[in-house]
């Protein structure tokens, strides 16, 4: 069971961030958000219970979360959580608090571990990827993000200056990887999506801090944004080389994320026209969760959604 399987609730909860966003902004019910964000916690509950279900003995685990391609995508099953406790804590405070706070420690947690093994093994720099940024930028950054939103503004900073710190130190390794060595397999390919997930994740970050304020970071942390969906838009012709499979998965949180920041600047700087152009972000990111959702459960019915044990031809 590849651990990229977590990326299926990690995309539902960046389109529930998109629901959330445009009902703040008054243009969707809450209840639309509601339905999307239980449909993440069930997909996760069910990814857990699938994957537990498939190891054989603990050392897999280990294994698994140790591989240098498989690793990353791991820290998902703690970092969705995190993401669930902030929408959970706009009903219940008390148990979304203890969700996120359960979550955001077993995130440091995995990413500080998950480091150590990466500079004990001495990693081959073939092997790197974009999701390597998840288990410490990703992670960190949306623990920013919650932070600031569940009240908690001194650890909102701890968290920024940590997530930021990583990103500053892993973004240009993997870029170096990308840019001066041989491409990614096809089976990777899809995960140059998460490139674009830092600084959108940044941008969700610290919006979130500076209480809805545009300043002259949030401007230029929305440049990066834009520059790197541009990249997005000219690596087309790349993706369309790739069969589908759970990595394509990357495309959901990136892209819906993208589009929750868009709709909270234009909230923000009460752009031109925001009602139009909110509504052309929410139906792409409808229409990008749905195609993946549809794919997922076509590959699933036809049993190519997930690789074949070594005991079948």
């Amino acid at each position: 069971m590849p651990t990229n399987a977590f990326g299926i609730s990690f995309g539902l909860c960046g389109l529930g961030g998109v629901c959330t966003r445009a009902h703040e902004a008054g243009l969707v019910q809450g209840w639309l958000g509601d339905i999307v964000w239980l449909l993440a916690a069930a997909a996760w509950t069910v990814t857990v219970v699938v994957y537990g279900a498939r190891i054989e003995a603990w050392h897999l685990v280990r294994s698994a979360v140790a591989d240098p391609v498989q690793g990353p995508f791991a820290s998902l099953a703690v970092i969705v959580p995190m993401l669930l406790g902030v929408a959970l804590a706009r009903y219940s405070l008390a148990a979304g608090q203890a969700v996120f706070t359960a979550g955001l420690v077993l995130t440091v947690g995995f990413g500080s571990w998950i480091t150590a093994q990466w500079i004990s093994t001495k990693i081959v720099v073939t092997r790197l990827h974009p999701g390597y940024s998840l288990p410490t930028v990703t992670g960190g950054l949306l623990a920013a993000a919650g932070s600031a939103e569940l009240g908690h503004r001194t650890l909102a900073y701890l968290m920024l200056g940590y997530g930021a710190l990583c990103w500053v130190m892993i973004g240009p390794m993997v870029l170096s990887r990308l840019v001066a060595h041989p491409p990614l397999p096809n089976a990777l390919l899809p995960t140059l999506a998460i490139e674009l997930t830092p600084p959108v994740v940044a941008g969700n970050a610290w919006l979130t801090i500076n209480g809805g304020r545009v300043d002259a970071l949030e401007v230029g942390l929305m440049g990066h944004a834009m520059f790197m969906m541009l990249v997005q838009v000219a690596l087309l012709p790349t993706f369309r080389k790739t069969s589908f499979g759970l990595s394509h998965w990357a495309f959901g949180f990136s892209y819906t994320t993208a589009a929750a920041l868009g709709i909270r600047y234009m909230a923000a700087e009460t752009v031109a026209h925001r009602q139009a152009f909110s509504w052309l972000l929410i139906g792409a990111a409808i229409a990008c969760t749905a195609l993946l959702a549809a794919r997922t459960t076509l590959a699933l019915v036809n049993g190519t959604l997930l690789p074949r044990s070594p005991g079948h031809s």
